[in-house]
């Protein structure tokens, strides 16, 4: 049954109800619209011009309709005279097919008809900076391995906490905070989902953080590298897949007792080995949705960090309960891809998730060797465990290369975010940087 949002906010004291999307590069979108008014808008959606965010669209194109979905409704816990809900994307009727939560819907509902239904647990990090975002919040947060400190996640206790003490009043299932490898950088994890749940929960926590640490003047970050010479923000992705949607759900068609070949003996099912062979299959193109921007490749391909480890994969490759591959298999029914950073679209991230695994299921795909050794350490010495993209022109080129999982993701959105991030490209390589000058002024 449909939600009377009307009748929310009449019940709840809800004054305002925010309609959010997210575009191609991730930016969250949104209308304010009052409580009197959101029942033409629930039925009929808000009116934005697609042109005006990051879209493939013309100041020609006819408003785009932003139909918020009730089913994820979060009333802001710091502001509850306001409610968010994400929307899903329509134009002249139909589905706004670049849109990112329509590709995550649509890529749903293609899995559901196969019988797999994908769950997922994002972990989110992110800095916490001065208001300007020129250097850390906590002078005091100087150690050389600074991950766990407890003096340092004190400090910044009442920012932690309120984020911690909002999800708990949302009921996401919270169950851990930390200050994470670098300097300045935590991390708060909640239970895992249904991948639409997660995905919308992953975006409404990003502005939940954002908005807590403005409060407290300061400045919160998921860039993947904000500060040279620190581990950057990474943004693991757990998965698994079961045979039924949310509480329904019964059995981990992951899930096996020790079975035959290298991914049995960790408890991956032959279901579970062959969507982590898409994975693997489709890495190198997975990488321009997972590491969306120019800045991401300084994470991905960084040398080591004064903590003594990036916490990053370099090279397509993976492994068991080890965290220096791309992907870990720490037990039976799960496993978890290191790859993706604090930049990844939440909606994006999930549906290539979903898309690659699903053609690894549907052709049988072989992830391939698992190694079990520190690649950090070790990994110079394996010969065929490829190498990530070197940087975002190199993961566009073989997104567009991987035809497979283009038209998996969706001709339209492929065509659209190929372009918007060629754009973005070009406007990186026309910038003239000061290390250039200081280095090629005087040849």
């Amino acid at each position: 049954m449909t939600k009377d949002l009307a009748a929310f906010a009449a019940k709840n004291g809800v004054k305002y109800f925010m309609i959010s999307f997210t575009d191609l590069f991730g930016g969250q979108r949104a209308k304010l619209v009052p409580a009197q008014a959101i029942t033409d808008m629930q039925e009929e959606g808000a009116g934005f011009a697609g042109f005006a965010t990051w879209l493939d669209m013309t100041p020609a194109h006819p408003d785009m309709l932003a139909v918020p979905d009730p089913s994820s409704l979060f009333q802001l816990p710091w502001k509850p005279e306001v409610a968010w809900m994400p929307s899903n994307l329509i134009m002249e009727g139909r589905s706004v097919a670049q849109a990112p939560r329509n590709v995550l819907r649509r890529l749903i509902d293609e899995a559901a008809s196969e019988g797999l239904y994908v769950k997922t647990g994002v972990e989110a990090e992110y800095f916490l900076l001065n208001a300007d975002g020129s250097a850390l919040s906590d002078k005091y947060d100087t150690a050389e391995k600074p991950c766990y400190d407890q003096q340092a996640v004190m400090r910044r206790y009442d920012v932690v906490r309120e984020i911690c003490d909002y999800m708990l009043d949302l009921g996401w299932g919270p169950y851990q905070n930390d200050h994470e490898d670098a300097n300045g950088q935590f991390e708060m994890n909640w239970e895992f989902d249904d991948v639409l749940k997660t995905a919308d929960k992953h975006s409404f926590f990003k502005f939940m953080t954002k908005s807590v640490a403005e409060k407290y003047e300061f400045r919160a970050t998921f860039m993947p590298k904000p500060i040279a010479g620190l581990t950057g923000n990474g943004c693991h992705a757990h998965i698994s897949v079961w045979d039924a949607p949310g509480e329904q759900a019964q059995t981990n068609v992951f899930a096996t007792e020790k079975g035959k070949g290298q991914p049995g003996e960790l408890g991956l099912s032959e279901s579970g080995r062959a969507f982590l062979g898409g994975i693997m299959k489709h890495a190198s193109a997975l990488t321009a949705i997972t590491n969306p921007t120019v800045n991401s490749y300084k994470r991905i391909n960084a040398p080591r960090t004064s903590s003594g480890a990036t916490w990053a994969p370099n090279t397509i490759s993976w492994t068991g309960n080890n965290r220096t591959h791309m992907v870990r298999v720490p037990g039976p029914g799960r496993f978890e891809l290191r790859l993706p950073d604090g930049a990844a679209n939440p909606y994006l991230l999930q549906a290539v998730i979903i898309a690659a695994g699903l053609d690894g299921i549907r052709t049988n795909a072989d992830p391939g060797k698992r190694y079990d050794i520190d690649m950090y350490e070790d990994g110079y010495k394996i010969n065929d465990a490829p190498r990530l993209p070197l940087n975002m022109l190199d993961a566009l080129r073989s997104y567009d290369r991987d035809k497979d999982l283009k038209a998996a993701m969706g001709e339209e959105f492929s065509t659209a975010f190929l372009k918007l991030k060629h754009k973005e490209w070009d406007s990186y390589m026309s910038h003239l940087s000061s290390w250039e000058k200081e280095n090629t002024l005087d040849i």
